[in-house]
């Protein structure tokens, strides 16, 4: 028996019963109160979200617009193919990661298991080529060449191939009409980043994670206006993931398309005499290093004089573009971007910079004027110039006694402009400058837009250089430490430099200036530019902004944008003084340099004017220049590596200018062969339906084109 008091018991399990009580009531408030947030102070937040969870967007894609040459031609446009793709998401579910699968599809489509796996795996600084730079969560396309069959064998047992779909769809097509190529000119498409999602947010043209954007050339520049807008429907599902309606549908609309000023025919014959210029430099023999020319690399540029527009621009070593549609192969992507690969990425008519030579000369004759020097002299053209123990030769030591700056723009005599530029030299101070030189060379070529970009409309323009004091002082700036570590006074060759740069490599020294005046030294120019100088002397002394675009035309064809030509400045230079270096000019042309590649051409009839220039690069070979115009065209040619101009450019410049004007090899000219007499002053013809009319190519350029295409297919 207990001795506890009933009393005393009874009080503590009254206690007990409060307390739980207490306990109870607690819990309920705090679930209430749990429950009022919930519903009453976040309801309208936690709806909207139950919602989301309940609806799917199905996303559309825009039919990216065309980019046609200037007759209405397809550079780019699109082809239906059936496009076999792979989900991430779904795959990353699967306890082997999908591996499985991925083995399956790759035994289907006759591919490496590897290869199929590298195409899904996504990219970071570590992962190579090829991998997915797109968002993980949208389908990763893993060929765009599937058969009719495969794709059969894929839809037909999905229970194998979970996550993965054969679909037809709307590919991107480098056409190459004409066998043209223009890749640089065109650039490629690659998948959308998360990056470039997060940039594109509050612009006039948002980005979607399923979307492919241009990388290069005027598939980007103009990538907003060719993307168009996808189109997105929203589905209201069940919690099976049944659909259960249709919220709302966005209709997708198509990309604008772009007109150029390219034609591809023109395209066409600049590729081709540009490549096998390179070619024949490589069988000659460069008595300089006992071995033949390497020619590794080339630009050329055709532009309306008139205008600044593009006709043609090309660049070797090229690539087909079409590589990158579907997403590159491991092989292509090493073979366009490895070190053996020597770049073919980079378009070198604008990105390509190297000591223009000779071609440059039209700028110290500018400037010599303009500091009041006579364009008739004489000026003695020595075989050679000496500034103390120096001595700069002249171009195979060649001896014209005294003449003029037009005879010496004819024959390239490059000590009338050492003199020149020398004499300039000391008037500004010599090593102990004024404190406002003149420098009258270096501002000149900063006036003809030499130093800058020329404001073309494709991307990564580079600017070249113009070496004057102030770059000199930031040059010596960034160097001196490194200079002054190596450089000794008594030391080999590089380490006396080195010395002398340490201590006076801020100054402009009269060496500087006298290779300085015939394109050599640390000048850097761009065949773009180059191509915009003579462009401008040809038309009268007005710098446009060159253009390739010419028109944005709408999907129905009802919105047309014109794409004008736009001047950024003048030559720096009288009309007379223009007159009178187009007469030189002229004269290269018909008695000078450049003569024995114009025998036979009707100088009557077309007017031509050239300007060979041969460039000397420390531990290379010389670089071909080549810069020529008429009334209507600039055509600048440079090979780097190639030789001296007339040399190695000049055969395929003049046959560019035969293809144009239908000049054959007795200076005869046959209209009905002339690809290009006159640029084309209107846009292709655009039908009620959107739809731009083409021009036929012409039966030897079809031919081209047929057997491009065969090419492709095979």
């Amino acid at each position: 028996m207990s001795n506890i008091p009933e009393t005393g018991r009874t009080s503590r399990v009254t206690i007990r019963l409060v307390g739980l009580q207490i306990l109870v009531f607690s819990l309920l408030l705090t679930l209430g109160g749990r429950l009022w947030y919930l519903q009453i102070r976040n309801g309208d937040e936690y709806t909207a979200e139950a919602a989301n969870n309940h609806v799917q967007q199905v996303v559309h894609p825009a039919v990216r617009g065309s980019i046609l040459d200037a007759r209405g031609v397809p550079l780019a446009d699109n082809e239906t193919r059936l496009v076999v793709s792979a989900s991430r998401t779904e795959l990353m579910k699967m306890p082997d990661d999908g591996n499985a699968v991925l083995t399956r599809l790759a035994d289907v489509l006759g591919m490496k298991p590897k290869d199929v796996m590298d195409k899904v795996r996504l990219c970071d600084a570590k992962t190579p080529q090829p991998c997915w730079n797109g968002s993980p969560y949208q389908p990763i396309p893993i060929t765009d060449e599937a058969s009719a069959k495969q794709a059969l064998q894929i839809r037909e047992r999905e229970e194998d191939f979970p996550g993965v779909s054969a679909e037809p769809t709307a590919v991107r097509r480098y056409a190459a009409p004409a066998g043209s190529n223009a890749a640089q000119v065109l650039g490629y498409l690659s998948p959308v980043t998360d990056e470039q999602v997060k940039e594109a947010e509050h612009t006039k043209s948002p980005l979607l994670r399923s979307d492919q954007v241009g990388s290069n050339g005027l598939e980007r520049q103009y990538d907003s206006e060719l993307r168009g807008k996808a189109g997105v429907t929203r589905y209201e599902v069940d919690n099976l993931g049944r659909v259960i309606g249709q919220r709302e549908s966005q209709r997708a609309r198509p990309g604008d398309n772009v007109v150029t000023s390219i034609d591809s025919r023109v395209q066409a014959v600049a590729e081709k005499e540009l490549d096998q210029a390179m070619r024949d430099a490589r069988k000659q023999h460069d008595r300089n290093t006992g071995t033949n020319y390497k020619a590794d690399s080339g630009a050329v540029v055709v532009m309306e004089a008139k205008t600044g527009r593009v006709v043609a621009m090309a660049s070797n070593p090229t690539y087909d573009p079409n590589a990158w549609v579907g997403g590159i192969s491991g092989k292509d992507y090493k073979q366009l971007t490895g070190k053996k690969s020597n770049y073919p990425l980079l378009n070198r008519a604008i990105q390509g910079q190297a000591a223009p030579g000779s071609i440059f000369k039209v700028v110290p004759t500018t400037a010599a004027i303009n500091a009041g020097y006579s364009f008739n002299g004489p000026y003695p053209c020595t075989s050679s110039f000496n500034i103390g123990s120096q001595v700069f030769k002249n171009f195979e030591s060649e001896n014209y006694g005294g003449i003029s700056l037009g005879r010496a723009l004819e024959v390239s005599c490059d000590t009338v402009f050492y003199h020149l530029a020398y004499e300039q030299w000391k008037k500004d101070g010599g090593n102990k400058p004024k404190k406002k030189p003149g420098d009258w060379f270096y501002r000149t070529a900063h006036q003809f837009g030499l130093g800058k970009e020329t404001g073309i409309d494709l991307p990564n323009e580079v600017t070249g250089r113009v070496p004057d004091r102030q770059w000199k002082k930031d040059y010596w700036k960034a160097n001196k430490d490194a200079w002054c570590k190596t450089g000794k006074k008594d030391g080999s060759y590089g380490q006396r430099i080195a010395y002398e740069n340490c201590l006076e490599g801020m100054k402009m020294r009269a060496g500087d200036s006298v290779n300085y005046s015939i394109g050599q030294g640390d000048t850097l120019v761009t065949p773009i530019q180059m191509a915009t100088i003579y462009a401008a002397i040809s038309n009268g002394g007005t710098l446009h902004d060159p253009t390739v675009g010419k028109a944005i035309v709408s999907p129905d064809g009802k919105d047309i944008q014109e794409i004008k030509p736009k001047a950024h400045g003048k030559l720096p230079m009288k009309g007379q003084t223009r007159d009178k270096i187009d007469s030189a000019l002229a004269g290269v042309a018909t008695r000078g340099t450049a003569a024995w590649r114009f025998q036979g051409w009707p100088q009557s009839k077309i007017p031509m004017h050239a300007k060979t220039g041969t460039a000397e690069v420390y531990g290379k070979q010389t670089t071909s220049w080549f810069a020529t115009y008429t009334k209507d065209y600039t055509v600048v040619m440079t090979i780097a590596q190639g030789g001296t101009g007339s040399g190695a450019s000049g055969p395929a410049v003049r046959k560019i200018y035969n293809a144009l004007y239908g000049v054959d090899a007795k200076g005869g000219i046959d209209k009905k062969k002339a690809l290009l007499p006159q640029p084309q002053a209107e846009l292709p013809k655009i039908s009620s339906d959107g739809s731009i009319e083409s021009q036929p190519l012409g039966k030897q350029f079809e031919a081209a084109a047929r057997e491009r295409r065969r090419g492709a297919d095979s």
